[in-house]
């Protein structure tokens, strides 16, 4: 039986406004007086120089072979990420790096040891639908699926850090949005979101909070 809310169906004709929020955030992360210092090292210098913390986009045909890799179809606002910026640097201190399309792949395959750091080597906990889905300031972070990180989509990589964003598809809004987390070694367990959109929108306040 699928999760409530793991609907396949998708829609592909939704758009978010990626480009002018990855824009705000590189000026502001490269600010050489406000931010640039609180690195371990400086952002290359033709980074600076193009004042973007990405690189161009994925095309077509490297996006329909990560899907084929991946045997899935990517959530849409992460698609769409990826056609704006093939990766990213750093989204806040915790976060290094957005993986580009050839490093992107399913956790159990990239990082299995973060599945058995991330539940303890315990069994999973029954946590009900009213208390499973709920977003935003009402959640609880110890209110996670382990179960679930078998089957993750890592999408990001800090070195000697467990913080990570992951994508899950086992839990699919209607619009074909896969559920995204925010796993960190500092968290009781994780902060959810409904998509990847809304995951990095509110990536983008936390900075703005802590660097603003």
């Amino acid at each position: 039986m699928p999760d409530r809310e793991n609907d396949t169906s998708e829609s592909r004709s939704a758009t978010h406004p990626w480009r002018d929020l990855l824009r705000r955030w590189s000026e502001e992360w490269l600010d050489p007086v406000l931010h640039e210092q609180e690195r371990h090292q400086p952002f290359p210098d033709e980074v600076r120089a193009a004042r973007w913390l990405g690189s161009a986009g994925a095309t077509p045909k490297e996006l329909a072979a990560l899907e084929a890799r991946l045997g899935a179809v990517l959530p849409p606002s992460y698609r769409e990420f990826l056609q704006t910026s093939d990766g990213w640097l750093d989204t806040t201190t915790s976060i290094r790096r957005l993986l580009p399309v050839r490093e992107t792949g399913w956790l159990k395959d990239l990082d299995p040891e973060l599945i058995d750091l991330s539940s303890g080597g315990r069994e999973p906990v029954d946590i009900p639908d009213e208390d499973y889905f709920v977003y935003g300031d009402d959640q609880d972070p110890c209110a996670i699926r382990t179960e679930y990180l078998t089957d993750m989509l890592k999408i990001s990589h800090t070195p000697d850090a467990l913080d990570v964003y992951l994508l899950n598809p086992r839990i699919v809004t209607p619009d074909g949005e896969w559920e995204a987390w925010y796993l960190a070694h500092w968290l009781p367990g994780a902060v959810r979101h409904r998509s990847f959109w809304d995951l990095m929108n509110d990536e983008y306040r936390n900075f703005r909070g802590d660097h603003g």
